[in-house]
């Protein structure tokens, strides 16, 4: 299942070098381009009602039949006619024959004519004659004893032996009665292509008898993190390690994009470990996304098992490393790998870095290959609340995690990007553009929401 265009790297950016020269700066929009105009929507598929929820609809769902499909009632009570309960009062009931009972589902209901009523279940259908509905808590529920209440009026009990009904009440026409194609009619259009299928739609379309429908499945995403000196929790740690907290956060950062996301051991610094890693884990991924290991460090192993793979056994394909014009999340790499040129995003190991650069770059080429028209996160205007200044480093478009309240937000945490103990607590980005260096308090902020 193929979900990326097979790739040309040698071609050039406006304003760039050519693709692959990892010495000239990308911008984050120029960035976010590349991987959005390369990452294609997964292609449709049949799939049963339970198996296409948090998938998108390739299709308008039309509406078969009426919902309800006839006139029913919507309580326990009596089916009659207006004029047989017209001015029923407790002092003056009207006394009315029981002819039977009409349950939910198939039955051969009796006909209500002057004087009579049936007894009717909640979701029965109105049986012929019948003009309205009188709940059992307005009547004796047919046991000649008065006024009822509590479980007796729910429960309508045995026919009384005179088969009669006291009713206590007037009830205008149609009262009680949910009438056919009140909720959709036949013809209508249920659902439009474009939706995500949650519980409520899913219901809809059960309600309306399609047990299959034609989606884009939901993407699988293979999250791999890299670094010897990575330790996964609950293990003990050994001096110079530490605990694996990206690819906990990045597959769980996948899952709430709408993809089934599998998450990865943490990997060594070897290259030819890596590069094996990633080869395995292909046959189950429309997406790749790694950490760590994209700087210019001796150990950043995945630029040495990345950077020429495909370049001979599939045309097109290949990882651009890159430096972006932004903060944090400089070093990013973007591609294609293997037989169905699987789209790859290789994304810096600092924690702060890499969940930005996931909702900036990741999270969007997720929502693309669902198929989804809208896959940016919302962005807002709001008022900086802070004691001083914000700084920003020219030239650099900086993401700064934050805490929106109503019209404003302030920021939580410093500015480095090891420190992921405020990201548990922001639940926004404030955006700093490049060419800005200093923000004042109370300025106006473009802030994008994480929640």
């Amino acid at each position: 299942m193929s979900s990326a265009a097979p790739r040309d790297l040698g071609r050039d950016r406006p304003g760039h070098g050519p693709a692959g020269d990892d010495s000239r700066l990308w911008s984050v929009d120029d960035h976010l381009e590349d991987v959005l105009t390369t990452v294609r929507p997964l292609e449709p598929i049949e799939l049963n009602l339970l198996d296409a929820q948090g998938c998108v609809l390739v299709e308008d769902i039309t509406v078969p039949v009426s919902l309800p499909p006839f006139d029913n009632s919507s309580m326990d009570g009596y089916a009659v006619r207006v004029a047989d309960v017209a001015g029923a009062s407790e002092e003056f009931p009207a006394v009315l024959e029981v002819v039977g009972d009409v349950a939910a589902g198939p039955s051969d209901p009796p006909e209500v004519g002057p004087g009579r009523a049936a007894r009717i279940m909640t979701g029965a259908p109105l049986p012929p004659g019948a003009e309205t509905v009188v709940p059992v808590e307005w009547t004796d529920g047919g046991l000649g004893e008065g006024p009822v209440t509590g479980m007796r009026a729910r429960s309508l009990g045995p026919e009384g032996a005179e088969g009669e009904v006291r009713v206590h009440r007037p009830a205008g026409a149609r009262a009680h009665v949910r009438a056919a194609g009140s909720d959709v009619r036949a013809g209508d259009r249920a659902l439009e292509a474009g939706t995500v299928l949650g519980p409520p739609q899913i219901a809809l379309l059960a309600a309306i008898g399609r047990g299959r429908v034609r989606v884009r499945p939901r993407p699988r995403v293979v999250v791999v993190s890299t670094g010897s000196e990575l330790v996964q929790p609950d293990e003990k740690l050994a001096h110079g390690q530490i605990y694996d907290s990206n690819s906990f956060a990045l597959t769980a950062a996948a899952r709430d994009a709408g993809a089934i996301a599998y998450r990865v051991g943490a990997v060594e610094d070897d290259a030819e470990t890596l590069r094996s890693t990633i080869e395995d884990q292909l046959v189950r991924a429309d997406l790749m996304v790694t950490t760590g290991g994209v700087s210019v460090g001796a150990y950043d192993v995945v630029k040495e098992a990345l950077a020429h793979v495909g370049d001979e056994d599939e045309p097109g394909g290949g990882v651009d490393f890159r430096t972006l014009a932004m903060q944090p999340g400089k070093p990013q790499g973007f591609g294609s790998i293997g037989p169905d040129h699987t789209p790859i995003l290789a994304l810096p190991g600092n924690p702060v870095s890499s969940y930005v650069s996931f909702e900036l770059f990741v999270r969007p080429a997720i929502r693309t290959l669902m198929g989804l028209p809208d896959v940016h996160r919302p962005t807002v205007t709001a008022t900086l609340v802070a004691e001083k200044a914000l700084t920003s480093p020219k030239g650099r478009r900086q993401f700064l995690r934050a805490v929106r309240d109503g019209g404003s937000v302030r920021p939580v945490g410093g500015s480095g990007s090891h420190l992921v103990a405020a990201l548990a607590h922001a639940d926004a980005l404030i955006v700093v553009p490049e060419e800005t260096e200093s923000v004042e308090p109370g300025a106006e902020v473009r802030v994008l929401l994480l929640r």
